[in-house]
């Protein structure tokens, strides 16, 4: 298992961080696919509208990027980059625990590099689906 969490212009550490990534492996796992190198790289609003833009030309904040690394298929080799700040204001518009939100988004990262999309309302109702079956294995 090669998980691994950085920290990038954000006073936030995660609590039980191995916990996390038992947690990933297995949903990752369960889909046939394995773990080469995956990095959560979690940050502020700033540095991720930041990689936004740099990366990606998109002039927008976000919650989550990912970067697919993997030239072998059901290899996952990737960085995601999460923003705190984002997670922290989705959890509070939903209504729900920031821990709940960042799990959420932590799945939801690992579940595009597992081929699953969320472009259309169908996708968007397949992912919803996707991470709350995730989330249920926690």
């Amino acid at each position: 298992m090669s998980i691994e969490f950085f920290y990038e212009d954000t006073d936030f550490m995660l609590d039980q961080p191995e916990t996390y990534a038992i947690w990933i492996t297995r949903i990752v796992d369960g889909e046939g696919y394995s773990i080469e190198a995956l990095n959560y790289v979690f940050c502020s609003d700033a540095y991720l509208h930041q990689i936004n833009m740099d990366y990606l030309r998109h002039d927008t904040y976000t919650d989550i990027i990912t970067f697919d690394n993997s030239d072998e298929d059901r290899l996952i080799e990737s960085d995601i980059f999460i923003s705190i700040d984002r997670v922290k204001e989705n959890s509070v518009t939903q209504n729900i625990s920031f821990i709940d939100e960042l799990a959420r988004v932590l799945v939801h990262g690992v579940l595009h590099l597992m081929g699953w999309n969320d472009k259309t309302p169908e996708q968007k109702k397949q992912m919803r689906e996707k991470e709350d079956a995730s989330l249920s294995l926690r």
